[in-house]
């Protein structure tokens, strides 16, 4: 650790948890603001870190402060908010914000932050809770050069690697491009998993097939690891999340004026999942509420193959 600065940490859920664990681990001094789950801030706390009562609070003791919420409103309450970080930051604070978020949202308040001397990074992150909790996490990077230099060995407690993707923003915008792919996947193996089994084969016949060939990867086995073996745990991203990210895609989409029949044909199926009240589930819940849409239950599909 080449140089001791004070973290705070805003937003220890499934990711954030593990992060911030490893940051106090690397031997950095934590401050935490957590939300109305109070186990893991508990824990936190119990390993060494402080808890602080806002992000005004937080920026006034920190030299670094992390962010990982769920959208770029809450984001910007944090920063922007009467008892938020803007309104304690000393000039120097650097603000890494590991939200998936929308990259206007990110420019314009690095603008702000900037004029007040406050650094903006977005370090969206890549991959699982799981590597969240092993410090083996994915970092996209958008900031200046020198900010980041400063940043990487906070950084490198909780990643496994880091891509300097250029300017504050750019993170932002390669996750919105990572998501729109993972996203689409989701809807693309529910649809097909839903068709399979309206024309006789079964999703464990369909994954037997597809998983070995060219066309299989590590999200199709985790998505295939809930309908086939039903799995609930697999992978653990709301469809709340995967909605907004793709509102976040097709805006981008439309900013940049680009045609997006793809993005925007994907979007629907998670908006329709969070229009009926069940934006909780999992990404590869989706396959279930595509197979009712079209009467059926994958998880009979799977039954009736079992006994035949």
């Amino acid at each position: 650790m080449s140089e001791t600065l004070v973290v705070g940490f805003i937003g220890v859920g499934l990711m954030g948890h593990g992060m911030a664990r490893n940051i106090l681990e690397g031997g950095y001094p934590l401050w935490v603001k957590g939300n109305v789950n109070r186990a893991p801030i508990d824990t936190l706390i119990g390993l060494g870190a402080q808890e602080a009562a806002s992000p005004r609070a937080m920026a006034e003791q920190c030299d670094v402060i992390h962010i990982c919420l769920s959208n770029s409103a809450q984001v910007e309450a944090v920063i922007r908010g009467p008892d938020g970080i803007l309104a304690g930051a000393r000039k120097g604070l650097i603000v890494v914000d590991t939200t998936t978020a929308d990259p206007t949202s990110t420019l314009a308040l690095a603008q702000e932050m900037d004029a007040q001397g406050v650094a903006m990074v977005d370090a969206p992150l890549g991959r699982t809770p799981k590597e969240a909790e092993a410090g083996t996490l994915d970092a996209m990077v958008g900031a200046d050069a020198q900010v980041l230099e400063r940043v990487r060995p906070v950084l490198e407690c909780w990643s496994g690697s880091i891509t300097h993707m250029g300017p504050v923003g750019n993170g932002h915008k390669m996750k919105l491009l990572m998501n729109f792919i993972a996203m689409s996947y989701g809807a693309l193996f529910s649809e097909a998993s839903v068709l399979a089994a309206k024309v006789g084969i079964s999703p464990a016949q369909f994954r037997e097939v597809i998983a070995p060939s060219r066309m299989g990867n590590g999200f199709f086995d985790t998505f295939m690891s809930y309908v086939v073996d039903r799995n609930r745990d697999a992978h653990k991203f709301a469809i709340t999340n995967a909605a907004k990210d793709m509102r976040y895609v097709n805006a981008m989409a439309t900013d940049a004026g680009v045609v997006n029949v793809m993005a925007a044909a994907a979007r629907h199926y998670y908006a329709h999942v969070e229009a009926i009240g069940a934006g909780g589930d999992y990404v590869p819940m989706l396959s279930d509420h595509v197979a009712r849409l079209n009467g059926i239950s994958l998880g009979d599909s799977e039954s009736q193959d079992g006994e035949s």
